[in-house]
């Protein structure tokens, strides 16, 4: 039996439900989705989509966009299907369960404007697995690696179209040489931080197909205050 929770964001406006146990959705889906800008009519992509929060928040804020859901666990593709429907968005946001190796053009219509992707962090060999297979597959490369999410973005966006994802600091170099080897060129990133006195342990990173060299180093982005909460900046992205 499922236990689901509710979320809500801009002052409840949206709702979302994930598992209790199993995967849920962290800040850095937040973070990513309050750096995606689609332009009117844009067609977006969302690889690894989970509980569908990203969609939420990119159709709430941009109604007339038309957006994908990707997700390979068929539990987590439900539970975003179920919250696109009870937020009643299906006629703007599409939730596919399937592996995005597979991911064809034609499937969304035509080639993507924009891809958002919060994709595994660590390589399956890393780390100390969690024994929690939603949440193992979700945060380690054991179905999908970097390499699978960069190509799928260069087989579905249209040249100039962009890519941005979320990922570890340390892996930058990793993230940077396989978007130049696929032609797609980095060309702005933010760094995360948790709090002012500690190490980056993200980035932020948007990209285009075809575009042409040359970056922009955007202003540093801390999560927590010293007492824990919420920077003013982040409680914005929350609504």
């Amino acid at each position: 039996m499922k236990i689901l929770t509710t979320d809500t964001f801009y002052n409840g406006r949206i709702q979302v439900k994930q598992n209790k146990p199993g995967y849920r959705f962290s800040i850095d889906a937040v973070l990513l989705a309050s750096h995606a800008f689609p332009r009117e009519g844009d067609k977006v992509l969302d690889l690894g989509t989970g509980c569908g929060i990203i969609p939420l928040m990119l159709a709430y804020r941009n109604p007339t966009i038309k957006i994908y859901g990707v997700e390979l666990q068929e539990p987590l593709a439900e539970i975003a299907s179920l919250n696109i429907k009870d937020n009643n968005m299906e006629d703007r946001v599409t939730i596919l369960c399937l592996d995005m190796k597979d991911l064809k053009q034609d499937m969304i219509s035509g080639p993507a404007d924009l891809i958002v992707c919060n994709p595994p962090y660590r390589k399956a060999e890393s780390g100390r697995m969690n024994p929690d297979e939603q949440r193992a597959v979700a945060r380690h490369e054991i179905k999908v690696t970097l390499y699978d999410v960069i190509e799928t973005a260069r087989r579905m966006l249209h040249t100039s179209g962009k890519f941005i994802t979320i990922y570890p600091a340390e892996r930058l170099v990793d993230i940077i040489s396989q978007m130049r080897s696929a032609g797609i060129e980095p060309k702005f990133f933010r760094m995360i931080y948790s709090k002012t006195d500690t190490e980056a342990k993200l980035i932020l990173l948007e990209s285009i197909k075809g575009g042409r060299p040359g970056i922009k180093i955007g202003p540093p982005l801390i999560i927590y205050r010293k007492d824990g909460s919420y920077t003013d900046e982040v409680k914005d992205m929350m609504g």
